[in-house]
């Protein structure tokens, strides 16, 4: 049926790709035409994850059932989250977690140092412009493994193995900017970094991005940042207007 292998193995590349592009364009129109969207505006959806986190530290967790069989069932057709989550993959952050929250209200975007690559970023948008999200969150954590690397790197030339530098890199400049308040050693300088990281991804996603500018400009999303304490379970919110 084939001429030869590269013809067979081209026709799986395309026949693969052509059923990857149809799902994609069949979950833009699924959620479209759901059109259900969350009524929060930006400054309530702010407030409810402030709640949810105040819940968390009362060990206090809400009464209301998002976590179970009937909740499961009722968003199987369709999500509606009313906050994007970018945050860390360490095992000790778990937005759900920490802001009380159910099935289908985060849509979490995670890696190691919660930073904005290509395909984060148009996670991100999808969220925003698709299922009308109106709060980004932008979470690092105390004591950041992938901060710290990057600290590492500049302070005492560490290189890294793989694709673990590669990871690391685009916190570099979070690093210098913050050893460049002076005076920083040690878990000061770890800290101040572990913030401007932060600072920096919510920066960009304000300015540099149309996407994201457009709704903000028009008061229909808001991105925050905020760091969570490891020790005493506090999130610090921040760089909220």
């Amino acid at each position: 049926m084939y001429p030869n292998e590269s013809s067979r193995r081209a026709f799986f590349r395309f026949g693969y790709g052509a059923m990857g592009l149809a799902a994609s364009l069949n979950l833009v129109r699924a959620n479209a035409s759901e059109g259900k969207k969350t009524d929060l505006t930006p400054s309530q959806a702010l407030e409810k994850l402030k709640k949810g986190h105040a819940d968390f530290l009362a060990d206090k967790p809400s009464l209301k059932s998002t976590r179970d069989s009937d909740r499961r069932l009722e968003i199987a057709r369709g999500q509606v989250p009313f906050a994007v989550l970018v945050g860390c993959s360490d095992s000790r952050v778990a937005p759900e977690l920490l802001f009380d929250t159910g099935l289908g209200e985060l849509f979490i975007v995670r890696n190691a140092g919660n930073t904005v690559d290509t395909v984060a970023l148009g996670s991100i948008q999808y969220a925003v412009q698709v299922l009308g999200v109106p709060l980004i969150l932008v979470l690092g954590h105390e004591r950041c493994g992938a901060v710290d690397a990057a600290v590492s790197v500049v302070e005492k030339n560490t290189v890294y193995p793989g694709s673990i530098g590669q990871m690391v890199e685009p916190i570099i400049p979070a690093v210098l900017k913050a050893r460049a308040q002076g005076g920083l050693k040690g878990d000061a300088l770890l800290d101040a970094s572990v913030r401007e990281n932060v600072r920096r991804t919510v920066m960009r996603l304000r300015t540099a991005e149309p996407a994201m500018a457009d709704p903000i400009k028009a008061g229909r999303l808001l991105v925050v940042g905020a760091r969570y304490d490891l020790d005493d379970g506090t999130v610090d919110f921040f760089l909220e207007s």
